[in-house]
């Protein structure tokens, strides 16, 4: 799936209850996220941004976190001065959802404005 068609969608609610998605899958749905490493036999994404100053990194994950708060999706994060390091998988089910490819895609052209 391309990146702009994963951009498009909305997260969906995921309480539980479903298998994670299979490494095929995985790597199925990440030629549309492929800034994106698939981590941990294939349950978790990772990318990591490198801004220009620790306020721009604030601020990327400032405007990550108002992303995920919109589509109910929540990304880890972990900073490190101008680096942000962005993990994403479905917590409800241990691994990865479309909704984790969503997210990366939508986050991805967060980061290109």
């Amino acid at each position: 799936m391309e990146a702009g068609e994963l951009a498009r969608k909305s997260c969906t609610p995921c309480r539980g209850g479903i298998p994670p998605l299979t490494a095929e899958e995985a790597r199925g749905l990440q030629t549309g996220t492929p800034n994106w490493e698939l981590e941990k036999a294939q349950t978790r994404l990772r990318r990591i941004f490198k801004l220009e100053s620790f306020p721009e990194a604030i601020g990327f994950v400032n405007r990550v976190a108002e992303l995920a708060e919109e589509e109910g999706h929540h990304p880890d994060f972990e900073i490190h001065y101008r680096e942000v390091s962005l993990i994403l998988y479905t917590h409800a089910i241990g691994g990865l959802h479309e909704n984790d490819f969503i997210m990366a895609a939508k986050i991805d052209q967060l980061a290109s404005r």
